[in-house]
């Protein structure tokens, strides 16, 4: 089955070929007799009825500084292809939410990964308030006497933006921190969103563990450490992977949630676990599986177009 596939992303050409789960994504899918288009969402549009893309026509190598080759640049109706790739790394603004809805205008007809609609309704710190008892205790609020009493019942907390990405502006506020107020006050200077306040989980010391769902199912998991003095895990702000497996805790966290995104096309998902509590469902461009695949020999890649495939052969 040789399928017609649309990666919408950033820009190809300045990814980290041995980190990206895209450009993995992208290399299974030749591999398995797929072509590939390439654009950037800013070259999607909705004309007169169609919902059209302007990008290329590409060929990916494991190559360092020559990873990828353009065919000529092309205008596309996205409703000929079968499967479009819904992979642009947050901020989960505006911006991001307009693809979502120009891309439910083809799906399921065109396969849309993940099903935008449910990413725009599952962003990744939000869908996570459907499972309160696999959770730390969280808030979402803009209002600064509501934070202050969060922190006060649980004294240290993780203090984020709703919508971001990364690592970046994550804030730990210890029981003797006094920037509450003055960070409160710098958020709702640069937007008008809620935060998320959680309770600090002392166990994220010894890592933040991505766990790789497909279809709902666990494929694995991967480690990742902060560097020393740090809190934040994130592999974009130095965290370190380690190898690592799944426990009967994880398990139980998969169990719960594998069907619900199974049930919304959630096909890629990678969620965050700390110690025995569930913190993030990302949907909107998780990655890990090339380290998944370094650590452990799983082949996401192969799992996620076994799934996407047997949906279109559905």
């Amino acid at each position: 089955m040789a399928l017609k596939v649309a990666l919408q992303m950033d820009p190809i050409g300045s990814v980290n070929i041995n980190g990206d789960s895209t450009f993995r994504i992208g290399l299974e899918a030749q591999a398995r007799g797929h072509s590939l288009f390439y654009y950037t969402p800013d070259r999607l549009a909705f004309v007169e009825g169609r919902v059209i893309a302007r990008g290329w026509p590409i060929e990916l190598r494991r190559e360092q500084g020559n990873h990828v080759s353009y065919g000529p640049e092309t205008e596309v109706d996205l409703a000929e292809f079968d499967v479009v790739w819904l992979r642009q790394d947050p901020p989960f603004d505006m911006g991001y939410i307009t693809t979502t809805h120009l891309l439910e205008m083809i799906h399921p007809r065109t396969l849309v990964v993940n099903d935008p609609f449910w990413v725009r309704n599952s962003p990744e710190k939000l869908l996570v308030l459907s499972f309160p008892d696999l959770t730390p205790p969280t808030a979402i609020a803009r209002d600064l006497a509501t934070i202050r009493a969060f922190k006060a019942r649980h004294g240290d907390i993780i203090l984020k933006p709703l919508y971001g990405n990364g690592g970046a502006g994550v804030f730990r506020l210890d029981p003797n921190d006094r920037n509450l107020a003055s960070l409160h006050e710098l958020f709702t200077s640069m937007s008008r969103e809620p935060m998320i306040v959680q309770k600090f989980l002392p166990d994220v010391a010894k890592g933040d563990k991505r766990v790789i769902l497909v279809d709902g199912e666990p494929v694995g998991a991967i480690n990742r450490v902060p560097q020393a003095g740090e809190t934040r895990s994130n592999m974009h702000v130095g965290g370190r992977p380690e190898k690592i497996g799944l426990t009967e805790r994880d398990l139980e966290i998969c169990a719960r949630i594998g069907p619900v995104l199974r049930e919304k096309g959630q096909v890629f998902v990678g969620i965050d676990v700390i110690g025995t509590w569930l913190t993030e469902i990302n949907v909107t461009s998780p990655t890990g599986i090339q380290e998944l695949e370094r650590f452990d020999g799983t082949n996401a890649a192969a799992k996620i177009w076994e799934a996407i495939e047997a949906k279109r052969r559905g």
